[in-house]
């Protein structure tokens, strides 16, 4: 099976006190965004895969994840933000303006 977008998650963790993602439980909000893209029916009916990924060079930014082909990137910071990109961005198509991060990466 070919996937219509795939959904990268930075699940990276830093040494020394450096901000990273896994500081904001990215990796239990993949866990949790690809369970719910299971129940929502995502991954058969629209073809989506959620990935881990390492380091996306966003770290300064919060935990983040992009979603491809759109090259969508996007901050988060808890469930309720995840379901938002679930429902209006995989399921609508819609983007999610509040939690978009800027094209310009800031340096990390």
């Amino acid at each position: 099976m070919y996937y219509k977008k795939h959904v990268f998650f930075c699940i990276n963790e830093k040494g020394k006190g450096k901000k990273c993602c896994a500081q904001g439980n990215a990796l239990a909000l993949w866990q949790y965004a690809k369970q719910r893209c299971k129940e929502e029916g995502l991954s058969a009916k629209h073809n989506v895969r959620v990935n881990k990924s390492g380091c996306l060079n966003r770290c300064e930014e919060g935990p983040c994840l992009v979603i491809y082909p759109e090259g969508r990137w996007y901050r988060y910071k808890g469930q309720a933000d995840i379901d938002a990109i679930i429902e209006e961005d995989l399921g609508e198509n819609n983007i999610v303006e509040r939690l978009l991060l800027p094209e310009d990466p800031v340096e990390s």
